[in-house]
């Protein structure tokens, strides 16, 4: 299902970026968000630092700063903040829809639910959102409230779909080992 999803998300963005002139002159009925890469967030970080509204480090992890730079940025450029590298964003900022995109094909990810985790890899998960300035409490490996409304604001100011979940994206974007959660943090 999840592969399917994407596929038809890539499908989605071509077909944007082959109707960009119509869709620069009138709203999209229908918007969606694509995760980036890191190398990807890497590229929007750096115009944005070019653009002077960034001063961080393009260091291809999403946080809060690339966030407010990005909402920034939209607002000075007069376009409408949503908060995510739409068409009209990516074209202000001077990068190439090709760079944004990821691979076509993907492989279908596992989700590890929340009440599977282990303390240690829910301490992990709440350090890294802790050092990222998404989570504010003691990592104490209990999941709760506060930890999955970290990871939910995390996800949606990577571009990652919003689940709340521990996926591969996720764990990665975290900077965590994806294949082990409990791994040392590098």
């Amino acid at each position: 299902m999840r592969a399917i999803s994407r596929t038809l998300g890539t499908a989605l963005i071509i077909a944007a970026i082959a109707a960009a002139p119509a869709l620069a002159q009138a709203p999209a009925p229908l918007s969606f968000v694509q995760p980036l890469t890191p190398s990807a967030t890497s590229a929007v970080q750096e115009q944005l630092r070019e653009a002077g509204v960034y001063t961080g480090a393009p260091d291809g992890v999403w946080g809060p700063e690339s966030q407010a730079a990005l909402d920034r940025f939209q607002q000075a450029r007069g376009l409408a903040v949503t908060g995510s590298v739409n068409l009209a964003t990516a074209q202000a900022l001077g990068v190439s829809m090709p760079r944004l995109l990821p691979p076509a094909v993907m492989e279908p990810v596992a989700v590890a639910p929340a009440t599977a985790l282990s303390p240690r890899a829910v301490r992990h998960v709440q350090m890294r959102l802790r050092a990222l300035g998404f989570y504010q409490s003691r990592a104490d490996g209990v999941w709760g409230a506060g930890t999955q409304t970290a990871l939910e604001r995390f996800q949606r100011g990577r571009g990652l779909e919003a689940s709340g979940q521990i996926n591969p994206a996720t764990a990665q974007a975290l900077g965590l080992n994806p294949s082990n959660l409990e791994a040392p943090l590098r």
